[in-house]
C-alpha cells in the first residue's frame, strides 16, 4: 500500500506545489521597521511574533500594562507558528498543562469575536486509541484529572470510536479517551488575532527587525540592540521559538535556555470521495505513533517517530522557517501506521509532506519565567510541539507572573530555573531531544526515568555503589540510587519492569524501609543542595531572618527546619539550616532548588562585600544514616556518645569519623526516624563510607536508596518542597506553625500574609 501511495506523490513533486494551508498575512497593525523609527525607550520589549509572543503582548495589555514593543525578525506568524497542525488538545498528563490548554480553548472561541479575525476555530472533539490495557490505563488517568479540573471528558469503547469516526479501523482497539470539546484553529491566525487585539492595547509592533542581544547592567535588563537601532526597557520577554538558545547566549550576560530543534513530519491530503466533515473529530493513536485531522475535506497526519532528526546543532538558521527537505523513507513507518489505522486512504492522493522543525526541552516541558542571572528578563519557549495549546495560557501565566511577581497557579514545573547551565551542552540538548521526541508518544508510567545525558554529576561514590547494585535515577543531571538490587536478583527483568502494577523491585524496597526501621542503613544523598552564607558582622543573620520564616538567631550547633516564603506566604523553598558559628550557617536544600534558590537569595541579599553567599554542593558527599542502630555505630566511629542526651535532636557539630576530620555530623535524616546526616568533604568521601560499612556489619547495615526514603517520610508526613508543598502552600495549611514566628522581633518575607491567615483560623475557630 505504501509504494502505491508513494507513486502518486511523486508523480506530484514537478506540479503545482503545495498551497499554503495557513497564509501569513499581517494587517494594519504592524509598522515596517524599514520605514517607522523604533522608540527610543519602552517598559517592556518582547522578541518573537508566533503565538507565544503575541499571547504575552496581548495579556500584558489586558492587565493594563504600557509601552509594550514587540519585534519580530521576519513576519508575523512566519516561523513554528505558520507550520502547526492546528491541533489544540487539554489531554495532558500535567495538571497544570491541562490547565493552560483549557485556558488557551476558551481564549481562541471568542477570540474571533473580539477582534474579527478568522481563525478557523472549530470544536471537534479529540479520540485517544488504546491498542493496549496499560495505554487503557494510561488514558483512564488523564481522564480522571480532566474531570477532576471540569473539563469534559469520557472512556468510551472502539464500537462507540467506529460510531465517531466511521473511516477508523478499530478491530485492534481495547478502548479510547473521547475529549468532545476539543477544537482545530489555524494558528498563524490565532497569533495574528492576538496582535491584533494587542495593538488595539497600545502594543506596537514591528516585523522584519533582529535583535542583536540584550543590554544588561549589574545583573538587570537595560534594553535591547536591533539592526534598527537600541532600545532602552526594564523588561525583556524572550519568546524567540528555536532561536530562543541562541538569543539567550547572545546576551551581555548570558541566559540558559535549554531547547534544541528536531524536523517534524506530516503530510496533506486530496479530500476524499466523500469529502470528512470538517468537525470529525482528531485522532490520536500513539500506539501507532501518530495523529489525525481533518483538512479541506481531506486529511491532515504526522506523527513521533521513534528516530527522530535533530536539526540546527551548529546554531542559527534562516529569519523565517521555510519546508525543509522531504524524507519519505523516514516518514514510511508514520504513513503505515496511517494505512493501517484509515485503510481507505490508499488511493488518495497527497499533496505534500511538510518536514518544518519544533522545539524540544530536556523534560518535555516547557521553559516560562524568569532567568535566575538576570532580573526583568522572561522567557516562553521550548513548547515540545504543543504551542498551539499552551499558547493561550503560557502566555496569560507569563503576563501574570510580570505585573504581579507570581502567576495565579503553580507553575514550577515548567519554571526555567529547574534547569541550570549544565543542561545547556549542545551535545547534551542534541542526544536528550532525540529522546524526548519519541517520548511524546512513548506509555507514561510511573518512575520511568531517562536514558541520555546520565552521569553527568555523580557522587565520589558513584562506582562504588554501582558496583553493588545500585539502580540510579536523575535529578537536576545528578546520579542517585533508587534503590539496590541483591545479587541473587535478574537485573535485566528489574530495568525492564514498567508497569502500572506493583513492580518488580517492590519488595526490595520494602526490606530497605524495614532495615531503616528495625537496623540501620546508608543512603547517598550527596545531590541535596548546599550553601553557606558568613559574613563579617551579623549581616548574615539579619538577611536570613528576613529571608525566612523561623527564627534562626539560636545557639552555635543547632539546626532550624524552616520555610523560604514569598510575598503570599506560600513557600518558594523548604530547608534546613544548621548555624555553624555566630556568623555562618549551612543552609540545606532539594536538590532541583539549586538554581531557584541560588536566584531567590541573591535577588534579596544586599550588595556587601562582607556578606558571602557559597554554593559548596560539590565539596560535601551526604551520607544519611538512618535507624536505631545508626547511633552504635557512629559512637563507635567517632569514640564519642551520641546518644539523645549528649547528641540532641537537631544539633550539629564536626567531628572526626574514622580517620578523617571535620564531618559535619546531624542529628536529623529527613524521613522522621532516627539517624544521622553525616557531610563529608569528597576526599574523604569514600574513606568514611568504608569504615560506615564495616563497622555497621555488626548491626546489619545495607545500602538503600531514594525509594525507601521517600516511603519513610511519606509515612511520617515529612513533606518535600516540589512534590507536597509548592509556592501557593503557606506553612499554615500543611501543620508547620512550629516553623513559623510571627513574633521573632523582626519583619520576614510572607509575615503579613500569614499573619492574615492566622487571623482568619482564629475567627473561623471562634465562630464555633
Amino acid at each position: 500500500m505504501f509504494h502505491r501511495l508513494l507513486s502518486v506523490v511523486r508523480r506530484q513533486r514537478n506540479g503545482r506545489g503545495w498551497q499554503k494551508w495557513s497564509s501569513v498575512r499581517s494587517g494594519a497593525f504592524v509598522a515596517e521597521a524599514h520605514s517607522v523609527a523604533l522608540p527610543a525607550e519602552a517598559h517592556v520589549v518582547i522578541c518573537g511574533g508566533g503565538i507565544m509572543g503575541t499571547s504575552v503582548a496581548y495579556h500584558l495589555s489586558k492587565m493594563g500594562w504600557k509601552d509594550i514593543v514587540l519585534l519580530e525578525q521576519g513576519r508575523l506568524a512566519a516561523g513554528s507558528t505558520r507550520f502547526c497542525a492546528g491541533i489544540l488538545s487539554t489531554a495532558r498528563h500535567l495538571t497544570i498543562e491541562q490547565k493552560m490548554a483549557d485556558y488557551s480553548n476558551k481564549l481562541y472561541h471568542q477570540l474571533e469575536q473580539e477582534t474579527g479575525i478568522q481563525t478557523g476555530y472549530i470544536r471537534t472533539g479529540s479520540i485517544f486509541l488504546a491498542q493496549t490495557q496499560d495505554r487503557l490505563i494510561s488514558l483512564k488517568r488523564v481522564n480522571s484529572r480532566l474531570n477532576v479540573i471540569g473539563i469534559p471528558s469520557e472512556i468510551i469503547s472502539p464500537r462507540k470510536v467506529a460510531e465517531l469516526h466511521p473511516l477508523l479501523n478499530v478491530h485492534d482497539l481495547v478502548g479510547a479517551m473521547h475529549v468532545p470539546e476539543d477544537a482545530v484553529v489555524s494558528s498563524a491566525d490565532v497569533a495574528l488575532a492576538l496582535a491584533s487585539a494587542a495593538s488595539q492595547n497600545g502594543v506596537q509592533i514591528y516585523d522584519r527587525t533582529s535583535i542583536l542581544h540584550v543590554m544588561v547592567r549589574k545583573g538587570q535588563v537595560t534594553g535591547v540592540e536591533t539592526d534598527k537601532g537600541q532600545i532602552q526597557c526594564q523588561y525583556f520577554v524572550n519568546c524567540a521559538g528555536q532561536w530562543a538558545y541562541e538569543l539567550g547566549l547572545s546576551n551581555e550576560e548570558p541566559v540558559s535556555i535549554p531547547l534544541h530543534a528536531c524536523e517534524h513530519f506530516y503530510l496533506l491530503t486530496r479530500p476524499l470521495e466523500t469529502p470528512l466533515q470538517s468537525n470529525a473529530p482528531t485522532i490520536v493513536d500513539a500506539d501507532g505513533r501518530i495523529y489525525i485531522r481533518n483538512w479541506q475535506g481531506g486529511i491532515l497526519s504526522g506523527g513521533f517517530e521513534k528516530n527522530p532528526k535533530p536539526i540546527f546543532t551548529e546554531g542559527k538558521n534562516q529569519l523565517e522557517i521555510q519546508n525543509l527537505q522531504e524524507d519519505w523513507d523516514h516518514f514510511e513507518p508514520l504513513l503505515s501506521s496511517l494505512l493501517r489505522r484509515m485503510p481507505e486512504l490508499e488511493a488518495l492522493e497527497i499533496v505534500k509532506l511538510v518536514n518544518c522543525p519544533e522545539t524540544f526541552t530536556p523534560d518535555m516541558r516547557c521553559l516560562m519565567g524568569e532567568s535566575p542571572s538576570v532580573q526583568g528578563y522572561f522567557v516562553l519557549a521550548g513548547m515540545n510541539s504543543a504551542g498551539l495549546s499552551f499558547g493561550g495560557g503560557a502566555g496569560k501565566y507569563l503576563a501574570e507572573w510580570m505585573v504581579h511577581g507570581y502567576p495565579s497557579e503553580n507553575v514550577w514545573e515548567l519554571d526555567l530555573k529547574r534547569f541550570g547551565a549544565l543542561q545547556s551542552s549542545r551535545t547534551f540538548l542534541r542526544h536528550r531531544v532525540m529522546e524526548v521526541m519519541p517520548l511524546l508518544y512513548d506509555l507514561k508510567v510511573p518512575r520511568w526515568d531517562f536514558q541520555t545525558g546520565r552521569q553527568l554529576r555523580t557522587s565520589p561514590l558513584y562506582d562504588r555503589l554501582d558496583a553493588q547494585g545500585a539502580r540510579w535515577m536523575e535529578k537536576h543531571g545528578f546520579e542517585r540510587p533508587k534503590y539496590f538490587v541483591p545479587p541473587d536478583k535478574d537485573l535485566l527483568a528489574l530495568e525492564q519492569s514498567k508497569t502500572f502494577y506493583k513492580p518488580d523491585w517492590f519488595d526490595i524496597v520494602e526490606s530497605e524501609v524495614k532495615c531503616c526501621k528495625e537496623a540501620v542503613c546508608v543512603i547517598d544523598m550527596s545531590s541535596f543542595t548546599k550553601f553557606e552564607i558568613t559574613s563579617t558582622g551579623d549581616q548574615a543573620l539579619e538577611v536570613l531572618q528576613y529571608l525566612f520564616s523561623n527564627d534562626l538567631d539560636v545557639p552555635v550547633g543547632h539546626i532550624v527546619h524552616t520555610g523560604m516564603l514569598n510575598q503570599g506566604g506560600g513557600y518558594e523553598n523548604d530547608c534546613s539550616i544548621a548555624r555553624l558559628s555566630k556568623r555562618s550557617f549551612f543552609m540545606i536544600s532539594p536538590t532541583d532548588q539549586q538554581v531557584h534558590c541560588w536566584a531567590w537569595l541573591k535577588k534579596y541579599m544586599p550588595e556587601d562585600s562582607n556578606l558571602i553567599l557559597e554554593d559548596v554542593t560539590w565539596k560535601y558527599t551526604a551520607l544519611n544514616l538512618i535507624g536505631p542502630r545508626a547511633v552504635d555505630v557512629l559512637s563507635e566511629l567517632s569514640y564519642a556518645p551520641m546518644t539523645p542526651d549528649h547528641f540532641p535532636s537537631l544539633f550539629c557539630k564536626e567531628m572526626s569519623v574514622g580517620y578523617a576530620n571535620g564531618i559535619r555530623v546531624m542529628s536529623m535524616t529527613h524521613t522522621g526516624e532516627p539517624g544521622f546526616m553525616l557531610y563529608i568533604p569528597i576526599e574523604y568521601a569514600l574513606h568514611v563510607y568504608n569504615e560506615v560499612m564495616s563497622v555497621g556489619q555488626k548491626y546489619g547495615i545495607r545500602n538503600a536508596g531514594y525509594y525507601a526514603l521517600r516511603s519513610l517520610r511519606i509515612e511520617k508526613f515529612f513533606a518535600f518542597w516540589g512534590q507536597d508543598l509548592n509556592t501557593l502552600t503557606t506553612p499554615l495549611e500543611c501543620g508547620r506553625e512550629s516553623r513559623v514566628k510571627l513574633d521573632k522581633g523582626m519583619d520576614f518575607i510572607g509575615r503579613d500574609a500569614l499573619s492574615s491567615e492566622m487571623r482568619g483560623i482564629v475567627q473561623r475557630v471562634a465562630g464555633f
